[in-house]
């Protein structure tokens, strides 16, 4: 018998999240292993648990969905989110993507498909509410036109890669000498080089193309 995913909700709304428990306490494949109201204290139930899967509305006291799946990548934790939203707004939508969320679900219909996430989930899949599948088809084609360019980001190495979504993330050579623990000059030779391979001229050039494109580097 193969064992069951493990599921934390996070919810700050009690009669949702007590409906949803419910419901997905009804098959054999689930378990929930905690219930959270608030963004804080459903980071320390994914610390101390370590859930499969943290269901998690984006809209949360004290913590944000987003700031607890910013929370759970800088912390390495093995926990995979799916977030709940009321919003269609496509800037949330790309900083969901930004942080590594496997599921982003409109509440609408938020009991099918909120199975229909864990499932895909599960299997190493993704899952887009089909309203806002576009913003996935669109984040793909940028990517994809990005990485045909001549030259495009397929000529990075993964260290540029990496200073290019730092810079994105309007961090100072300074700043990403400090983190990556090399020398400031070396962060400088870095970004150099993505100038001369991505065709880019211009002091601020590179960091408004970072930013612009951060969410497919």
């Amino acid at each position: 018998m193969k064992d069951k995913i493990e599921l934390l909700i996070a919810d700050d709304h009690p009669i949702f999240r007590a409906g949803l428990q419910q419901v997905l306490e009804r098959t054999r494949d689930y378990t929930i292993i905690g219930a959270a109201g608030d963004g804080i204290t459903a980071l320390q139930i994914i610390e101390e648990r370590k859930p499969h899967i943290a269901i998690i509305d984006v809209n949360m006291p004290y913590l944000s969905g987003l700031e607890v799946a910013r929370a759970i990548r800088t912390k390495k934790l093995p926990t995979k989110v799916a977030i709940l939203t009321m919003y269609k707004e496509k800037d949330l939508f790309e900083k969901a993507m930004e942080l590594g969320v496997m599921a982003y679900v409109l509440k609408d219909n938020a009991v099918t498909e909120i199975v229909n996430a864990i499932k895909a989930i599960a299997d190493g899949h993704y899952y887009i509410s089909p309203a806002i599948s576009e913003y996935l088809v669109t984040r793909e084609t940028r990517f994809k036109d990005l990485s045909e360019k001549k030259p495009g980001l397929d000529d990075l190495t993964p260290s540029e890669r990496h200073i290019l979504r730092l810079i994105g993330q309007g961090k100072t050579s300074k700043e990403i000498a400090k983190e990556l623990f090399i020398s400031y000059k070396t962060v400088e030779n870095h970004r150099s080089r993505i100038c001369e391979k991505l065709d880019i001229h211009g002091s601020h050039s590179l960091m408004k193309f970072a930013i612009v494109n951060k969410s497919v580097i």
